[in-house]
């Protein structure tokens, strides 16, 4: 056997114990009467061809380990500026949702002022319509004699007083009285 035919079974995949291919060789180069240099050369062939396979698969793993850690920093990268814009929309929407609540509330205050102010004017409106009605009814002219003042009684100046006070206050309505 031929150190070529070795080196053919070795590439082709089949692993062999180099001890039994050299002795194998051995014994059919002693029959054959090849000198053993060749042997020597065969398994030192043999022997680099191994070496350089190693190395090659050695250099093929750190490539590959390589482009692992570059695509697992990359990712990294990616999830890390994700959660710093989610950081920054999160902000936002709590900043927008403050000032929301705080337009809501100013709202809110001045509904009540104006739900105050509503029901003062009411009470003055109604209390109107009562003295209007109350002078329609008597057409100026009192049906007891003995219970209706004078015109120049106090209790009529007293109550004209009093139609031309509420005319003329300011309403008094406070969001801060409201509020609390």
């Amino acid at each position: 056997m031929s150190p070529i035919i070795l080196s053919e079974i070795f590439l082709s995949g089949f692993m062999l114990n180099s001890t039994a291919c050299l002795f194998v060789y051995c014994m059919e180069s002693s029959s054959s009467g090849t000198n053993s240099s060749a042997i020597q050369t065969s398994s030192r062939s043999e022997e680099n061809l191994m070496e350089q396979r190693k190395r090659k698969r050695m250099l093929s793993n750190r490539e590959s380990a390589r482009r692992s850690r570059m695509k697992k920093q990359k990712l990294l990268d990616d999830l890390t500026a994700q959660v710093n814009q989610l950081k920054k929309e999160n902000s936002e929407i709590v900043t927008s949702v403050s000032i929301t609540t705080q337009h809501y509330l100013a709202v809110e205050a001045e509904n009540s002022v104006l739900r105050a102010q509503l029901d003062e004017l009411s009470h003055r409106l109604e209390s109107l319509n009562d003295i209007i009605g109350f002078l329609e009814n008597t057409n100026g002219v009192c049906p007891n004699p003995l219970t209706c003042p004078e015109s120049d009684d106090f209790l009529v100046n007293q109550m004209n007083m009093n139609m031309f006070h509420m005319m003329n206050q300011p309403l008094m309505a406070s969001s801060d009285a409201l509020l609390y």
